[in-house]
């Protein structure tokens, strides 16, 4: 299972009603956070979700709405007795970045650990997510992310039987071992039966339409896309900034055919998304305007 909050909706600036966009994952036992606004900590505390498990933090890119809650997110880590290393993932600048936030945040009990992004996609498997991160296109360096958590096919005894395989290995095959046995490499792929449909959660902030994302998101559970402008004559001002409104991300969304897609990171003086979204579900039926805290428990499905 994998449960899924957005923690906050907002973009620019928090307000009362509306923490900066920030979403959490949980699977098996391991956190991974993607972005850290100012408010972030708080967020997950009005939430009741704690911050000391995360071991992944991913960084789409580093305008303050989406990093400035991390020297006070690290310290409340370390007040928490954290003593496990944390993975950073983010662009080119990412180590230098968090150097100078830590100015307020010298003294930690565990390790940082940076992954430093400078292809247009990269894939990174740490814990139970495999993590693919894709170049967007805003107005710095920015990424979106695709986080899935694949599922092996089911344990074939007919396949395990046919290839002579002992039976004392066959759990160990079955959960992913590889075993050398007399002179023999015995692989999982020997005792299972093809992949099965896994979890996938694409996320993406800060960014003009571009095609990179609805392929990211194909066929994904859940899109949380970036809707900064609901309001009619916006298409200008989210060119200049590169920015997306409502309607282009219902494109994407229409594209990929996602099972659903939030959206998320509004402007400041978007109050009320949700008198948008009729015509954005014209578009993208599946699509909601969502709201801070909202959560979603994914399942895989069912055979």
């Amino acid at each position: 299972m994998l449960d899924i909050c957005l923690l906050g909706t907002g973009g620019m600036m928090p307000l009362p009603y509306r923490w900066l966009t920030a979403m959490m994952a949980r699977c098996d036992g391991s956190n991974l956070l993607i972005d850290c606004g100012e408010g972030t900590q708080i967020a997950l505390k009005e939430k009741g979700w704690s911050p000391k498990p995360i071991d992944i933090i991913c960084f789409t890119h580093y305008h303050a709405d989406h990093i400035s809650g991390l020297p006070g997110l690290l310290l409340t880590m370390g007040n928490a007795e954290r003593t496990e290393p944390l993975t950073l993932i983010g662009p080119k600048g990412l180590e230098r970045v968090v150097g100078a936030l830590r100015t307020i945040a010298p003294e930690l009990p565990f390790e940082l650990k940076f992954i430093e992004l400078s292809e247009n996609r990269e894939q990174i498997t740490m814990a139970p997510y495999v993590i693919d991160a894709y170049r967007v296109n805003h107005n710095v360096v920015c990424y979106g992310y695709s986080i899935s958590i694949p599922r092996t096919g089911r344990f074939d005894v007919d396949r395990a039987k046919s290839a002579e395989i002992p039976q004392k290995f066959w759990s160990r095959l079955q959960k992913g071992e590889t075993i050398d046995f007399d002179g023999r490499i015995l692989t999982p792929d020997l005792v299972l039966g093809p992949d099965r449909r896994g979890l996938k959660v694409t996320y993406c902030t800060d960014t003009r339409p571009v095609p990179v994302i609805a392929e990211y998101a194909k066929d994904a559970d859940l899109f949380i896309c970036e809707g900064m402008y609901g309001e009619d004559g916006k298409e200008a001002k989210a060119r200049e900034y590169r920015h997306m409104t409502f309607y282009e991300a219902a494109r994407l969304a229409k594209e990929a055919q996602p099972r659903q897609m939030w959206l998320t990171h509004y402007s400041p003086s978007l109050t009320r998304p949700e008198d948008f979204m009729d015509k954005v579900r014209e578009i993208f039926p599946r699509a909601k305007a969502a709201r801070d805290a909202w959560t979603l428990e994914l399942e895989f499905d069912e055979e």
